[in-house]
């Protein structure tokens, strides 16, 4: 299925230090209510340009799953098929040894504890409440948990940029949302500082009526990969670089 196009002129993502413009957007279906979308933006005043491709779902319709790969054998593209999910991403920090970085929760059974880091400053949570992200200290092990990802830095917390980021470094960007509303959303962004994502999750209009509330930054770089069902039954994947310990799986409820 094509795209449905719609192209946005002089849409601006003003920040103290770039003023983002979305150049075009663009949005196709998928399962269960669930849309990808692919948003260019540019910074014209540093001519620079980023894509970011979206899965929004909404937390009535659709959960999150936390899939484990223990020996990295397995791609997104091929768990995701296999566990017949609507979208998904690669997940959370991970050591040389392919251990977990971090709070760990699949099916309900803790994988890995909970760990008090300067990194690792956010849980994406999935229970009987919907999806949500919260701060590590916030986290309650609560029977009704059935998954859960320990990763950061914060990127946005009640609807504001995070400050004190990194500036300088960029890299591709795995990330979670949750909305003021009943929608969240996981998605990638190509090479960018954290600083400057930041900002432009909390500044930019991804979608009518939608506004970022929460989001926590996932393993990037390398590990960064996006799959996406359409509903034709066709795929649009952009592929992780290296193997990843886990994926975050969107899944009909």
């Amino acid at each position: 299925m094509r795209f449905r196009c719609a192209v946005f002129l002089l849409v601006f993502a003003a920040t103290a230090q770039a003023d983002w413009t979305i150049l075009s957007s663009a949005s196709e279906p998928g399962r269960s209510g669930i849309v990808h979308r692919h948003v260019v933006l540019e910074d014209g005043t540093r001519n620079e340009r980023i894509t970011v491709d979206l899965a929004i779902f909404s937390t009535k319709s659709c959960g999150l799953r936390v899939l484990q790969n223990e020996d990295g054998a397995e791609s997104l593209y091929d768990v995701m098929k296999h566990e017949k999910c609507l979208a998904g991403v690669n997940g959370g920090y991970f050591d040389e040894k392919f251990a977990p970085i971090g709070l760990r929760i699949a099916n309900g059974q803790t994988i890995a504890p909970l760990q008090r880091a300067r990194l690792i400053t956010g849980v994406l949570v999935a229970s009987s409440r919907g999806v949500q992200i919260v701060r590590s200290r916030e986290f309650s092990r609560r029977p009704t948990v059935t998954a859960a990802i320990q990763c950061g830095p914060f990127l946005v917390d009640r609807g504001q940029p995070i400050g004190g980021l990194n500036d300088s470094h960029l890299a591709r960007r795995t990330f979670a949302a949750t909305t003021t509303g009943d929608r969240a959303l996981v998605g990638v962004c190509s090479g960018v500082s954290l600083a400057e994502f930041s900002k432009v999750l909390a500044t930019t209009s991804f979608a009518e009526d939608l506004r970022i509330e929460r989001a926590l930054n996932l393993d990037g770089g390398s590990s960064t990969g996006f799959w996406f069902a359409r509903e034709n039954g066709t795929v649009f994947s952009i592929p992780e670089q290296k193997s990843v310990r886990d994926f975050v799986g969107i899944v009909p409820k």
